[in-house]
């Protein structure tokens, strides 16, 4: 009867097991899925077109030239490549400009008809109108609408994804963005976390380290918010004041909200594998003539270190994944960051300020996916980085 509930018990871990891995995989490949659907999408807003005159010699444009060229940033078509001549710029609100209401019908059944000429006769225009109002395409000249590609995704400045033409899907500045701020926030959280692990472990009596082990715990539980609401109304203010910035919302604040989180994990991990150094080997370190400050450093953390690396681990994974409260003190300002004083925007924020706001299965909600998929391999580069390091020290 033992050995059979042992074999119960064995198949039910075994299954346990298989469930959690199994699921673990296919929650990456629907994130893949999702994600990788963006590269077969057009530049262009579906449906619509980029109506050039017949003249035009101009044959196509990148995302960031049509977003300059709507932008006025651009405004002659020698500039990308054409004649010298102004860009004249055409959206589907401006026909009244040109045509009457008579001419346009009452219906505006005529519209297509009007927009179409209005191309045939304007040298510099740049019609983005529906497809079904050019009613003879081969009168004008249609730019081509090439698919979103991978250089345009991850080496692209610009994430502006509702921007009409040519939504902006560069990953760039939100990849910076978050490895900025986890950056700052585990160099200021590794230090003071391991100096308060030791302390507790290797100096502190049991009163002191009884007490203040639960509250440190108890920091864990406290919720991102929270972090967020403490970061909004102390830290913002108080960097905005320091430094003479115009805002206190920054990457350092968001840096420095993260290391507060990130210090539980840190210092319980790590204290706990310190405590786990067995006493023979303090008290033969003693024994041969090293005081305690060379016992912890030459003994107790060389014996400890895996366990201080999965602390270290668990901490850069609590920073990188960190949604509400980096997003409420960062600025959420989607710009490649030079300085750690300026406002950014992270990948896990992204994700939550805009994910409910795109349509399912259009661009802009694949591209969230793709950050999603990005998050993941810098996570799992992370862990994997940390572990050589750890192999190579043991």
């Amino acid at each position: 009867m033992k050995k059979v509930f042992e074999k119960i018990v064995e198949g039910v871990l075994a299954c346990s097991g298989f469930v959690t891995s199994l699921t673990i995989v296919l929650i990456v490949l629907f994130l893949f899925s999702e994600a990788l659907g963006l590269f077969g999408g057009k530049v262009i807003e579906e449906g619509y077109v980029l109506a050039l005159n017949k003249a035009n010699r101009v044959k196509g444009l990148t995302p960031a030239q049509i977003k300059d060229v709507f932008d006025e940033e651009i405004t002659n078509w020698d500039e990308v490549g054409g004649e010298d001549l102004p860009i004249r710029l055409f959206r589907l609100e401006d026909i009244t400009k040109y045509y009457t209401e008579e001419q346009l019908g009452s219906a505006y059944e005529n519209a297509g008809v009007c927009i179409t000429e209005l191309v045939e006769h304007t040298p510099g225009i740049i019609a983005f109108v529906p497809a079904q109002f050019i009613v003879h395409p081969d009168s004008v000249h249609l730019l081509k609408d090439n698919t979103i590609s991978v250089k345009d995704v991850f080496a692209g400045s610009e994430w502006f994804p509702t921007a009409t033409p040519a939504p902006q899907f560069g990953f760039l500045p939100l990849i910076t963005g978050t490895l900025w701020v986890s950056l700052f926030a585990i160099l200021m959280a590794l230090p003071f976390g391991l100096a308060v692990a030791i302390y507790m472990s290797e100096v502190a009596n049991s009163g002191i380290r009884n007490l203040m082990k639960p509250v440190i715990e108890l920091l864990s539980g406290i919720p991102s918010v929270v972090y967020g609401f403490f970061g909004l109304i102390v830290i913002v203010p108080f960097i905005q004041k320091t430094f003479d910035l115009p805002v206190g919302e920054s990457g350092l604040a968001g840096s420095i909200v993260l290391a507060i989180m990130a210090l539980p994990t840190i210092i319980t991990v790590t204290e706990d594998a310190l405590r786990n150094c067995p006493r023979a080997m303090r008290e033969a370190s003693l024994a041969l003539g090293a005081s305690q400050w060379q016992t912890i450093y030459k003994v107790v953390i060389p014996y400890s270190i895996s366990g201080i690396t999965s602390g270290v681990v668990l901490g850069i994974g609590r920073a990188v994944g960190e949604t509400m409260a980096v997003l409420m003190v960062t600025g959420n300002a989607a710009v490649i960051p030079h300085t750690i004083l300026e406002p950014l925007r992270t990948i896990p924020a992204t994700i939550a300020a805009e994910l409910g706001e795109a349509p399912a299965g259009g661009s802009h909600y694949e591209a969230l996916f793709l950050l999603g998929v990005v998050l993941f391999f810098i996570s799992l580069l992370i862990n994997f980085t940390v572990e050589a390091v750890s192999a190579r020290r043991k």
